[in-house]
């Protein structure tokens, strides 16, 4: 029995992925250790700030680091410093900024809706989100168009929840931001390249902590030193709201060492043989198809890919339903479940998740729940 049930809740099998609605990720007992630790200590919390800046940049290959308490919270943060520019006049009165460049720029195949709407969050910073496009097919020339001199930075959103196709690529739209003398902004929330975006020569990238690095709810942004001071300056405005605790953040400077240090080539066979075990068992119930998909986004992450035979009496809604009643709950990923497709992901599954999984499933469709 864990925690959670012995409070009267549920068992939950989290084969959705790292999401925020299910807890993200669980800890590792040198991450949970790191945060204990920090808790029950004092320390000058801005010293923190930029010390975990330097030891997050570090890994990122940036000049500076913007510890937060999210991703979500890091876009807001980015936001209001690029568009304060780091002045208190200016950052005392967001998230009104009339008066101010705050128009931000991002595809509208990239305006998504993660939990809550992206550019809700952005609006939380001042910023007045500007969508170029169609949601299927933008162009070049739509980003540049939209560009005046209200215009504070581009936005590019990397994600599954996004569309795929038909968008401005992120190279593109570095090259575009700079030539105009504007910076860009990265949500890089779930993605597994520390490295990479900085090295493109994106401005502000912003992560999870708790996703792909398995840290403490946190997240940080990583890029330009100017630009990062802009963000830290917040925390005396409506980064208040949104501040990040010591406990949080040592125990993402400990996951960040983790991190580094793991075998991911290993991690993703490992993953690879689970979802074809899975695929073997579900393919020997009635009514069931499973096959290997790879992540939408393109990072390493292989799924089971789950379809059903219309003769099983139940739509893939109906199923995810069932799989979600009684103790234990199985969540799937829910984003395809309307066009007849469930979808597993087996990252977050601890031992006998997947067995589990495989008898509620056979269960379901013999007819006993």
């Amino acid at each position: 029995m864990n925690v959670y049930e012995k409070i009267g809740l549920q068992r939950v099998i989290n084969a959705s992925g790292r999401m925020t609605y299910l807890g993200v990720s669980t800890l590792s007992d040198e991450v949970a250790q790191a945060a204990v630790a920090g808790g029950q200590s004092y320390v000058v919390i801005s010293e923190l700030i930029d010390r975990a800046g330097e030891l997050i940049s570090a890994h990122t290959g940036a000049e500076d680091s913007c510890v937060t308490c999210s991703a979500s919270a890091g876009i807001a943060i980015a936001m209001a410093g690029l568009i304060s520019r780091g002045r208190r006049s200016a950052l005392e009165k967001l998230p009104l900024s009339e008066g101010l460049p705050n128009k931000v720029i991002l595809q509208k195949g990239h305006s998504v809706d993660f939990g809550a709407p992206i550019t809700t969050i952005m609006r939380l910073g001042g910023a007045v989100p500007v969508e170029a496009g169609n949601a299927n097919l933008v162009y070049p020339s739509e980003i540049e168009d939209a560009i005046d001199d209200d215009t504070v930075c581009l936005f590019y959103c990397k994600s599954h929840h996004c569309v795929q196709k038909g968008m401005v690529s992120l190279e593109e739209m570095i090259e575009i931001a700079h030539r105009h003398g504007l910076p860009i902004v990265v949500d890089a929330a779930a993605e597994e390249d520390l490295r990479g975006y900085v090295a493109m020569g994106a401005d502000l990238i912003i992560y999870s902590g708790a996703k792909a690095i398995e840290a403490t709810t946190s997240g940080f942004i990583t890029g330009k030193k100017e630009y990062i001071s802009w963000c830290k300056a917040q925390y005396q405005g409506i980064g208040r709201a949104m501040k990040v605790g010591k406990e949080q953040i040592m125990g993402l400077v400990a996951a960040l060492d983790r991190y580094d240090s793991l075998d991911h080539e290993k991690q993703a066979e490992e993953n690879l043989r689970t979802v074809e075990w899975l695929n073997g068992e579900i393919n020997k119930i009635p009514y069931c198809h499973a096959r290997l998909v790879m992540d939408e986004a393109g990072r390493k992450i292989y799924r089971s890919k789950l379809t059903f035979d219309a003769e099983c009496g139940m739509t893939a809604e109906e199923i995810d339903r069932k799989l979600q009643s009684g103790n234990p709950s199985v969540h799937t990923r829910p984003n395809q479940l309307s066009l007849g497709v469930m979808l597993l992901d087996v990252r977050p599954l601890v031992p006998g998740d997947k067995e589990l999984i495989v008898e509620k499933l056979r269960g379901i469709m013999s007819g006993n729940r």
